[in-house]
């Protein structure tokens, strides 16, 4: 007996995904005419019918939000970066009192599973967590839009990316740490980090970082903004860069704890001395921050309430209500790695 015709056989005929097949087969304004007219003319020649029981079951909820996490370069075996192992306890416990299961993978760009967590019911909604290469990033959140895939993410507001997104002021952050360093008689300045549009998280630190400067009447030198990523050891490298240049520098604003954490370890092992010779900031206020010699200065998101946002803001997109991207404030934390209490 031949073996009934299923969704999979049609999407393998069309050179489409099964979801595409799903929404073509009940006249989805998301996909267009042309490919819902193909679709349709696959499954009439296969005798395709539509499992009404199976279709009920999609639309019912799994009570399930899937949290998918970028794999990071770290130290130890966990490849998540420490500040969002600190949002993920707080995911954890508002999923929890809003009665629904954490479901918690990383996420895999080089293939499409991600975009399915939905359309196979494992899942009510995502979200996303961790700082990727955007550019990169940006078709496949276009395609979870696509897809009518509930989903919101932690990161910069942009028009460029689609979706909803929850987040801090970068931009306060890095004009406000670097104000308090010009206060401290602070006046020539490096920058460690990205500052593109690959990283718009860093990016938008880094022209607050520049307009705190042009502020106070003093110069930007773009010679001194060294690229790295989130790691201690792209920060070290980074350092070590910087001083290979010998620039007049006497403060460096990273783009995040770790690369701080790389670069003080970086100037410390060359006899220089960390505010005395060069003061070093950071940006996150990950948990080591307080232990490290001398404790760094940093500026503070507060996840707790960045947890309870994505949280909520997922829950309101599945129940079809209109969300909007939301800016957190920040705080600078003063330790000694500026040269003050």
């Amino acid at each position: 007996m031949k073996a009934k015709a299923t969704s999979f056989d049609i999407a393998h005929l069309a050179g489409v995904s099964q979801s595409t097949v799903s929404r073509a087969l009940r006249d989805s304004p998301l996909v267009n005419q042309e490919t819902r007219d193909k679709v349709k003319a696959i499954a009439k020649e296969l005798n395709y019918k539509v499992d009404k029981n199976a279709s009920n079951l999609r639309q019912q909820q799994s009570r399930t939000i899937a949290l998918l996490l970028f794999e990071d370069p770290t130290t130890d075996d966990s490849l998540i970066n420490p500040f969002f192992l600190s949002m993920l306890g707080s995911i954890t416990k508002a999923s929890a009192q809003a009665g629904y299961d954490l479901l918690i993978s990383f996420q895999n760009m080089s293939d499409d599973w991600h975009a399915d967590f939905e359309d196979t019911n494992k899942a009510d909604g995502i979200i996303l967590l961790g700082y990727g290469d955007f550019v990169d990033y940006r078709d496949k959140l276009t395609q979870l839009e696509e897809q009518e895939t509930h989903f919101v993410r932690w990161g910069a507001e942009d028009k460029d990316h689609p979706g909803v997104s929850i987040g801090c002021d970068n931009y306060q952050g890095g004009f406000d740490i670097t104000e308090h360093l010009i206060k401290l008689g602070k006046k020539h300045f490096a920058f460690i980090g990205g500052a593109d549009n690959h990283a718009p998280e860093f990016h938008a630190r880094y022209l607050g970082h520049c307009d705190a400067i042009h502020k106070h009447n003093l110069s930007v030198d773009s010679a001194n903004q060294i690229e790295a990523i989130s790691t201690e050891e792209s920060g070290y490298q980074a350092a070590v860069s910087l001083m290979r240049q010998k620039t007049n520098v006497d403060a460096i604003f990273c783009a995040s704890d770790l690369i701080a954490i790389g670069v003080m370890q970086a100037f410390q092992d060359k006899g220089l001395n960390v505010p005395n010779d060069v003061a070093v900031v950071g940006y996150d206020n990950i948990p080591v921050a307080r232990f490290t010699n001398p404790a760094l200065t940093t500026v503070a998101q507060n996840t707790s309430l960045a947890g309870q946002l994505l949280v909520n803001s997922l829950l309101k997109l599945i129940n079809g209500e209109e969300v909007a991207p939301q800016l957190m404030a920040v705080d600078v934390v003063v330790r000694k790695s500026c040269g003050s209490d």
